[in-house]
This record gives C-alpha cells, sequence and structure tokens, in this order.
C-alpha cells in the first residue's frame, strides 16, 4: 500500500511520542483501557487535522488539548452506567514497571479523586494551565477552579500521609 509523505511523518510522530501520550492519557481519565481510547480519539482528530498543523513542535500540545476536550465532552455527557450488586467484579492486577512508592501513591490518589478534581490538577500540574486558562477548558469559573483544586489538593494530602 502507497502511502503518502504526511501519512508516514504522522505515523512516525505516533510510534515516538505514543507512549509518553498514553501516559498522559492515563493521568486524565485514571484507567488503563479508557485512556487508550481517549488517545485513539485525540490521535484520530489529529489525523484528520494533520495537514492543517503547520508548527511540527505543537503537536503534544494539539493532542493533549484534544484529549482534555474529549474527557471533558464524555465525562460531561456520561449517564450513570454502574449500579449496585451484590457481586463483587474480580480485581485485575495490572503489573507496571517498577517506580517509587510516592510516585505509585500518587498515582493511585489521583485515580481516586472525582474526574472534575482529576482533570483540574492534570491541567494545573501536570500541563502547567493558568487558573483562567483552565476555566475555559472546563467550562468553570476562576472561582471553582481555585476552590476545586484545593479541595483536590487537600484529598490528595490527606491520601499520602495515611
Amino acid at each position: 500500500m502507497q502511502t503518502t509523505g504526511w501519512e508516514d511523518e504522522f505515523r512516525e510522530y505516533v510510534r515516538a511520542r505514543g507512549p509518553a501520550l498514553l501516559r498522559q492519557a492515563h493521568q486524565l481519565t485514571g484507567h488503563p483501557l479508557d485512556a487508550e481510547d481517549l488517545l485513539q480519539s485525540a490521535l484520530t482528530k489529529t489525523y484528520l487535522a494533520w495537514h492543517r498543523i503547520e508548527d511540527r513542535g505543537a503537536l503534544d500540545g494539539y493532542v493533549r488539548r484534544a484529549m482534555v476536550n474529549i474527557n471533558i465532552s464524555q465525562w460531561r455527557r456520561r449517564k450513570v452506567e454502574e449500579y449496585p450488586s451484590d457481586d463483587l467484579p474480580e480485581v485485575v492486577h495490572h503489573h507496571h514497571e517498577p517506580v517509587g512508592e510516592v510516585h505509585e501513591a500518587l498515582e493511585q490518589a489521583l485515580r481516586e479523586l472525582p474526574e472534575r478534581m482529576r482533570a483540574a490538577i492534570v491541567l494545573r500540574y501536570y500541563e502547567d494551565m493558568t487558573e483562567p486558562e483552565i476555566a475555559k477548558t472546563l467550562g468553570i469559573s476562576v472561582g471553582t477552579v481555585k476552590s476545586t483544586v484545593s479541595r483536590a489538593m487537600a484529598k490528595l494530602r490527606n491520601a499520602l500521609a495515611g
């Protein structure tokens, strides 16, 4: 199958940056399979817009922004899909490369945050966005961003202290 130069360029970008982007997607979603779906959706949007993206140095930012926007859209329209049950599902154990205990504890604490709090923390401290940028991205006021980040940080501190 013959490919164009830009398709090869896109394929190489995904090969080179895919693992780092998947880690960022996992930080946003808190679940490995959701992260894969989120990254795939963001890469699809990037593929469709590839010819319009002039600054190839800004590709990571474009994909991250797409992941944030897709994730926000999903949790805004998400319906309750979890129902109480008498039977607990079997626990799945994921094997990760060994990392420090503090890092693991932080990742676990992040996964346990409500989605809006997790999104605000990831945008603020992982993406280094300002409070007004976060407010615009999440569609909330700056005051709500401040209180959400403050409450999320308190929850993270409590989780890591215990």
